[in-house]
């Protein structure tokens, strides 16, 4: 396959730290080298440390960083954080905005219009955007950028996997880890699972367990969101973009609740929307705005679409999410209005609705793909197991006790089939602990790679 790069003029970034922009162009399907091609945005993030000749900056060991989501890609601000902290463990970073988003030929609605695509070919070409191909991806740039080293071990790179990422270092591992040097995870152990189910029959406990430590600190809520509910369920109510702000819509912004401050979060939209149906018996546009800001998928449509196929291996997913859902009445809002003011509803968590395609404006376009993409079964293997067990590759993940989007129990289970693991396990950081609580986190994974036994 021939190679199209296409590198930027390098500039540099406060701090001393060199940038290095690359296009590189992939097909969609590998498959099919010669058909469609996408191009794949990865970020070189260089330190430049005093007395450091050109040539020996070239020659520090690279570190991928595999970006949570899916369907998000990388912020400058974030990489040149943490690549600060990692350049101090002399490494130059890479920063890979996945395809079909960032820079990376992202997916919009609008992009499928303009191209007059059906909901089959729509659902045919997201089909391509999972782990399995994003990881090729990362093999095609690692050949592109270290195939003419001399030391097979200097052809081999470092990955940092956070959520999602982790899931694709997984990936990783089980078809090329031969080109793997480390691998550092952070909340990013994946679910040995052939469909969602057993994620989400696992992540709703969590989800629960979270709307209860949310009404015990702020139990005036249970009226106030009850209120806010009806108010919606009454009304149409139209946010900036065009989309609906919908019961079930307002339940999802409980996706904020596995994160540090996600709880304090919700509680001041409750806050102000409570306070504007005082005032002007509606809600203001500037609530309005903010519920449309706090949520991401208008603006990264793959954290819809493919959320739960992620998750498949040969079985359909089904719209899992919904289904589970139903389970319990306390998420199910037709149910709790019907109980005792003093019953709260709970908000739901990191999960995908059938009428989410209908509710956020951007994903409309995309709701006849994406009902055929919950029931397809053709979904080829993520992970090979019998590699996994045969890794030698070392691993070191941040486990986080009380994640609400990755389940810790089934974290374990995968982590025992996992040959070369070390966990740090915590219940003093949530899922971002990473952004939280960055320099600890570092810090440990760093002396766990050691493997310095007591």
């Amino acid at each position: 396959m021939n190679m199209d790069v296409t590198q930027l003029e390098p500039y540099i970034l406060k701090g001393s730290i060199k940038v290095i922009d690359r296009f590189f162009s992939v097909p969609v399907d590998y498959a099919k080298p010669d058909g469609p091609h996408i191009r794949i945005f990865v970020r070189n993030l260089i330190p430049l440390e005093s007395g450091m000749d050109p040539a020996a900056e070239s020659n520090l060991p690279y570190l991928l960083y595999l970006q949570g989501g899916p369907g998000f890609g990388v912020d400058l601000s974030f990489s040149v954080d943490l690549g600060s902290a990692l350049h101090k463990k002399k490494y130059q970073t890479l920063w890979l905005d996945p395809r079909g988003t960032g820079l990376s030929t992202p997916i919009t609605a609008d992009i499928f219009q303009t191209k007059q695509m059906d909901d089959e070919a729509i659902a045919k070409y997201l089909k391509h955007f999972r782990a399995d191909n994003i990881v090729r991806d990362c093999e095609t740039i690692r050949h592109f950028l270290l195939d003419g080293k001399k030391d097979p071990e200097a052809r081999k790179w470092t990955i940092f996997g956070q959520s999602f990422g982790g899931f694709c270092a997984a990936t990783y591992l089980s078809f090329h880890g031969d080109g793997l040097k480390e691998v550092f995870l952070a909340g990013g152990i994946p679910p040995l699972v052939d469909s969602p189910d057993a994620v989400y029959e696992a992540l709703v406990l969590k989800v629960e367990e979270r709307n209860k430590v949310y009404y015990s600190k702020y139990p005036q809520d249970v009226r106030n969101v009850r209120r806010i509910l009806g108010f919606l369920e009454a009304n149409n109510v139209v946010i900036p973009n065009g989309g609906n702000l919908t019961v079930s819509r307002w339940q999802q912004l409980g996706i904020q609740f596995g994160s540090h401050g996600g709880i304090d979060r919700v509680h001041q939209l409750v806050f102000r929307a409570i306070t504007d149906l005082d005032t002007f018996g509606k809600l203001s546009y500037g609530l309005l705005d903010s519920v449309q800001n706090s949520q991401s998928f208008d603006t990264n449509p793959i954290y819809a679409v493919l959320h739960e196929p992620i998750y498949c291996q040969g079985q359909m997913a089904s719209w899992s999410a919904h289904r589970v859902i139903q389970k319990n009445d306390r998420f199910v809002w037709g149910k709790v209005k019907l109980m005792s003011d003093d019953v709260p509803i709970y908000f739901t968590g990191e999960m995908i609705f059938p009428d989410m395609f209908e509710d956020y404006h951007h994903l409309r376009p995309l709701r006849g793909a994406a009902e055929l993409l919950a029931y397809d079964e053709d979904w080829p293997m993520l992970y090979d197991k019998e590699a996994l067990k045969k890794n030698q590759v070392k691993v070191n993940a941040a486990t986080y006790y009380d994640d609400m989007y990755v389940d810790f129990g089934l974290v374990q289970q995968t982590a025992s089939v996992i040959g070369n693991v070390e966990q740090l396990i915590t219940n003093q950081s949530f899922h971002d602990g990473i952004h939280k609580h960055m320099d600890s986190i570092l810090t440990t994974l760093f002396d766990l790679s050691k493997r310095e036994r007591d």
